[in-house]
């Protein structure tokens, strides 16, 4: 199963980004976003280091509370809230 995760972008640099999510940032490709103005603020889907789609806020909320979901089936649970302002579920 491959798995995207909704992360915000914090960072631009030509082409990479930092995003950030639960307190976790990373740097991510926008190589696969070339057609699409990805600006600083905008929430995108991060697969195998790549950007490959922006998300609204509410898809990103639906994908996190789904991922909370499946982890507390599992036995585990999601970190902390992070700050304000970070992708949160």
């Amino acid at each position: 199963m491959c798995l995207g995760i909704p992360m915000r972008v914090t960072e631009i640099d030509g082409f990479n980004a930092v995003c950030e999510a639960k307190g976790i940032q990373r740097t991510v490709s926008l190589f696969m976003m070339q057609d699409d103005n990805v600006c600083v603020g905008d929430i995108v889907m991060i697969h195998v280091g790549y950007a490959i789609q922006k998300m609204s806020e509410q898809e990103a909320q639906s994908a996190w509370e789904m991922y909370q979901e499946i982890l507390q089936a599992e036995g585990y649970d999601m970190p902390e809230q992070p700050a304000e302002g970070a992708i949160d579920a």
